[in-house]
């Protein structure tokens, strides 16, 4: 069975959520950032913009351990 998304962070700003996605890869850790394209239609306004970084559930715990998430 496929392991499935989970949030392990949310961020207002897509830079920053991106940047978490990366030092993440750097720790061999997959991750991807949903909710970019609501951000930037509503950009400025916080409530609105819901940035995700999702990784594998059996990633999740190693992905909280590292600074950034």
């Amino acid at each position: 069975m496929a392991d499935k998304l989970v949030t392990i962070a949310q961020y207002e700003n897509y830079i920053e959520a991106e940047m978490a996605k990366q030092l993440l890869a750097d720790y061999g850790i997959e991750a991807v950032v949903t909710g970019e394209n609501t951000a930037n239609v509503y950009s400025g306004l916080p409530a609105l913009s819901n940035i995700e970084l999702q990784t594998l559930e059996n990633q999740a715990q190693q992905a909280l351990k590292n600074p950034g998430s």
